[in-house]
C-alpha cells in the first residue's frame, strides 16, 4: 500500500447468526465472503456493522428477531481482515447483558475493535483510534435503535442517540469534535432510521451535515437493509445507508436487499481522494461479486438515488469526491 494514502473498506450489515452461523459450521470460516476475500483482504482496514452477538448465552430477550453465532464465528471476521465492527445496533444485546459482555470478550481475543457498545457509557462512547500508514483514523458508533438498551454509568449497553434530541445531538457532535483533534479522518459508523426506507429522512440529512461540519469525514450509515444515496458534502463522504453484506434474510422485490456494494474508499491526511463501489450479491449465506444484469441494477439504482444529492456515480461504480452545495429533493 502507499505510504501516503490508506484504503478503508466499509461494508453494511454483517449477520452471521442463524442460518448463516449453521452454514459456516457446515462450510468453513471463509465460506460466507465467497469471491469477495481478495477485495476485505486488499484494504489497510475494514469497518463493518456486527449485528449479531458473539455468545452461548440463552438469555433472550422479548422480540421478534434475535441474532446469536457462536464465539467461534469470530474468525470468519478476522479471516476476512475486519478491523473494526460497530456493535450499537438493535441485536447486539438480543441475548441479554451476557451476550454483549461474551462479544466484547471475543472480540478482543481476536484482536478485533469495537466501537458503540461496552461495559458502561463510557466504554460505549469511547472511540476507537488507529495509526495507520502514519494517518490517524478515529471511528465511532451511535445508534438510534433500541433506547432501552442505552449504556449508563454502570451498567452495559449501546451508545445511544435520539437524533430528534437537541441536546443528544450536541453531545454526539462534541464527541466527533473532540475526535477530530486525535484524528486525520473520522468515521461515524451509525445505525440509524427504520427498516426498508428509500430515501434517508430530512432530519436525518440535516444531522449528517451537522457530523460533517463538526468533523466526521465519512458517515458510514446503516440499519434500513437497503443501500440508500451517497452525498458528497464539505468534500467528505456521507453513506445514508450501506444495506447489507451477510445474512440470511428473506428478499424484498422492489428494494432487493440482498445487493449491495464493497465500499472501497482512499483516504491520506489531506482528506478522501476516491470511492468505488463494487456491486455485491448475498445467496445462500454467502457474499459474491455481482455480474450482469444484478451488476447493472445496483449501479443504476444507486445513480438514481445519490443523483437526489447530486453526485455522480460512473457505470464502473466510481464516485468523484467533489464539494456541492445540494438541495435534497424527494419523489
Amino acid at each position: 500500500m502507499d505510504n501516503n494514502k490508506l484504503v478503508i473498506g466499509l461494508t453494511g450489515d454483517i449477520m452471521i447468526g442463524r442460518g448463516v452461523n449453521l452454514m459456516i459450521t457446515q462450510k468453513g470460516y471463509s465460506y460466507i465472503w465467497g469471491n469477495t476475500l481478495p477485495l476485505l483482504l486488499g484494504t489497510d482496514l475494514n469497518i463493518v456493522n456486527l449485528e449479531t452477538a458473539l455468545t452461548n448465552s440463552k438469555s433472550k430477550k422479548v422480540k421478534t428477531f434475535n441474532f446469536k453465532a457462536g464465539p467461534d464465528k469470530v474468525r470468519s471476521l478476522t479471516r476476512a481482515g475486519v478491523t473494526v465492527v460497530n456493535l450499537a445496533n438493535n441485536h447486539i444485546l438480543d441475548f441479554s447483558e451476557e451476550g454483549l459482555i461474551d462479544t466484547i470478550h471475543t472480540l478482543n481475543s481476536a484482536g478485533i475493535k469495537y466501537a458503540g457498545a461496552g461495559l458502561d457509557y463510557e466504554e460505549a462512547a469511547r472511540p476507537v483510534i488507529l495509526n495507520r500508514n502514519e494517518i490517524m483514523i478515529g471511528v465511532l458508533g451511535f445508534t438510534d435503535n433500541e433506547p432501552e438498551w442505552k449504556a449508563g454509568p454502570s451498567c452495559c449497553g449501546v451508545h445511544y442517540i435520539d437524533i430528534s434530541v437537541s441536546e443528544d445531538r450536541h453531545g454526539a457532535l462534541l464527541d466527533i469534535a473532540k475526535l477530530k483533534k486525535k484524528s486525520d479522518i473520522v468515521i461515524v459508523s451509525i445505525h440509524w432510521g427504520p427498516n426498508r426506507n428509500e430515501f434517508p429522512e430530512p432530519h436525518f440529512i440535516d444531522f449528517a451535515h451537522e457530523m460533517v461540519e463538526q468533523g466526521a469525514d465519512i458517515i458510514h450509515g446503516h440499519s434500513a437493509h437497503n443501500f440508500q444515496g451517497i452525498e458528497i458534502y464539505n468534500h467528505k463522504l456521507i453513506l445514508y445507508d450501506t444495506g447489507d453484506f451477510v445474512d440470511d434474510y428473506m428478499v424484498d422485490s422492489y428494494f432487493k436487499n440482498d445487493h449491495s456494494f464493497f465500499f472501497r474508499v482512499e483516504v491520506s491526511k489531506q482528506g478522501i481522494a476516491k470511492l468505488e463501489l463494487i456491486p455485491v450479491l448475498i445467496s445462500a449465506c454467502q457474499v459474491n461479486l455481482s455480474t450482469a444484469d444484478d451488476f447493472k441494477w445496483s449501479i443504476e439504482r444507486m445513480q438514481y438515488l445519490s443523483g437526489k444529492f447530486g453526485t455522480n456515480v460512473s457505470d464502473q461504480g466510481e464516485v468523484v469526491v467533489e464539494k456541492k452545495e445540494v438541495i435534497f429533493n424527494s419523489i
